[in-house]
């Protein structure tokens, strides 16, 4: 895939990039390794000012940087907007926190006499250089959640970002630049995925993270733990969002609508599996069928759009293999299906919504990824948690109810590493944000986030006998 700048609105290539070459991924390499270096024993006040400066920075830039996102994977421009407000306020977040997050941990005086020791601590240590494989969905907020807590903790950063986004990506390189932080405490590489490896093996890489496709978390957990490297994984999701009788109906349609198609549909916490009580299934149908349909779908930039086009005209392709598959196996069209009319030129889809789902149908097991909802209809609270569970991912879930015992039940019982109970999923920098099962391991944000990749490092001194 070239590394380029296609606007997904008419499909036409605005710049293209040379792809870094090996005596370039040395240079970056080894600037990286030097930087780290000295990096690593830099105060967190002073990592902390940098952090800030660099927030400030992206503020200033705030509709500069979005335009640049929308015009690269198709975004509606208060989402962009939105998506650099949430990364000033991350970096904000870790710049005031990480001194509490990172500092020293006591053990008991029990536990330290237990132990031998005349003095023992936990310290956490930064690990090293950190390959950042990051997607195009949020261009700029993936590599956001890494950056801000892995600088923070004295780590170094290299971006391999994705081919369709390399001006966000070197915005990113420029911004980190711009704040201050030392040469080679950030660096972008314009890279293609067959340089992933050779990079991942290098000795100067300490870790990985990883937000994308299941098989590109595979192929870097696989090379990783070849070379016995820490990762972090954040893969696809496939989102149940549940509706019992005793929900708020109004409020549960009208953020069922926003949950499906926030960031046109391209999100692994997207809601995309919505599993209704029989007694609130027709109602519930009725109306955010009607929502979805009555969605403006066109040119990103206008302020007046709710759903652009898909980042790239395979995604699109993709997306309606899974509909017509779908379609063909007895799945029930309530709204949308195709391309819209009038907007021939780019990848758009309308939004859509399918009933009668059944589990033969590729769409009941895999990520769609664009403004596609599937309804379910379910008898009771049992068939729920099965159906909510019925996937191979388990990155959030949304539940509506607001019955004490169903919600504790769905805590206890839905398979996802985030349970959200009358609101829709989102990330926040100080809650913990991963799945389990193929949506990958680890967490990112939060004080969970900031030790990620750290050095667990026990500190403990021994009594001295000839003390007094």
């Amino acid at each position: 895939m070239p590394i380029a700048t296609v606007n997904p609105a008419n499909g036409e290539t605005l710049r293209t990039f040379d792809e870094l070459g090996a005596d370039g991924i040395e240079r970056c390499l080894a600037t990286a390794a030097s930087a780290f270096r000295r990096y690593r024993t830099t105060d967190l006040p002073e990592r902390a000012r940098l952090m800030s400066r660099a927030a400030d920075l992206l503020e200033e830039d705030q509709d500069a940087i979005a335009r640049t996102m929308t015009t690269e994977m198709g975004k509606p421009l208060a989402a962009a907007r939105a998506e650099a407000a949430k990364c000033v306020k991350a970096m904000r977040w870790y710049a005031g926190h990480a001194e509490i997050l990172l500092a020293d941990e006591f053990p008991s005086e029990t536990e330290v006499k237990d132990s031998g020791a005349a003095h023992a601590r936990v310290r956490y240590r930064p690990l090293g250089v950190v390959l950042a494989v990051m997607p195009w969905n949020f261009p700029l907020w993936q590599v956001t959640r890494f950056a801000a807590p892995a600088l923070m903790a004295g780590n170094v950063g290299l971006l391999k970002h994705a081919s369709n986004v390399p001006q966000t990506a070197l915005y990113l390189e420029d911004l980190f630049r711009r704040a201050g932080y030392p040469e080679g405490c950030f660096q972008t590489l314009l890279v293609g995925s067959r340089a992933v490896e050779g990079i991942l093996r290098d000795p100067r890489v300490a870790a990985a993270t990883l937000t994308g496709s299941e098989p590109a978390g595979r192929s870097v957990a696989a090379i990783a733990g070849d070379e016995i490297k820490k990762t972090v994984l954040e893969l696809g999701g496939s989102d149940p969002y549940v509706v019992l009788p005793s929900a708020d109906l109004d409020r549960a349609v009208s953020t069922a609508v926003t949950a499906r198609v926030q960031n046109n549909g391209q999100s692994c916490i997207a809601a995309k599996r919505f599993i209704v009580h029989t007694r609130v299934y027709d109602d519930f149908a009725e109306r955010f069928t009607a929502r979805m349909a009555a969605l403006t779908v066109g040119d990103p930039m206008a302020d007046t759009t709710d759903v652009g086009p898909l980042a790239s005209e395979q995604g699109r392709a993709d997306l309606e293999e899974l509909v017509d598959d779908a379609v063909r196996r007895g799945a029930t069209v309530l709204c949308g299906g195709s391309r819209p009319e009038g907007l021939e030129r780019g990848w758009f889809y309308e939004p859509t919504v399918l009933a009668g789902i059944t589990p033969g149908m590729r769409i009941h097991r895999e990520e769609a990824f664009g403004p596609v909802a599937t309804l379910y209809r379910v008898g009771g609270l049992d068939e729920a948690v099965e159906l909510a569970n019925d996937t191979p991912f388990g990155l959030s879930s949304n539940v509506w109810t607001r019955d004490r015992e169903e919600q504790e039940r769905f805590a206890r019982d839905i398979e996802a590493g985030g349970v959200f109970f009358n609101g829709m999923t989102a990330s926040h920098p100080a809650l913990p944000f991963g799945g389990v099962k193929r949506s990958g391991y680890g967490r990112e944000l939060a004080g969970h986030g900031i030790r990620e990749f750290c050095n667990v490092t026990t500190v403990w001194h021994g009594a001295d006998p000839d003390a007094s």
